[in-house]
């Protein structure tokens, strides 16, 4: 990537986290990194942020207890 696009990339990803931010999403910059490029593969961004809301709304597990499937923060 060049220096221009590399740029611009980050700048872009800064503009998208402040506006995070605002809206108290509560993602990480690397989350949010993320779910940018999931988009720009073509993922259906409601799909997603469905995901995003699901996956905060299943209770946390203790690292001791033992599950039949894995859960994920």
């Amino acid at each position: 990537m060049d220096p221009e696009a590399s740029r611009n990339a980050r700048q872009s990803l800064e503009l998208a986290f402040q506006m995070s931010n605002i809206l108290e999403t509560g993602l990480d910059r690397h989350t949010l990194s993320v779910l940018v490029a999931l988009c720009e593969k073509g993922l259906n961004p409601e799909s997603l942020a469905a995901l995003v809301k699901e996956l905060r709304r299943e209770p946390q597990t203790n690292s001791t207890t033992t599950s039949a499937a894995p859960t994920f923060p």
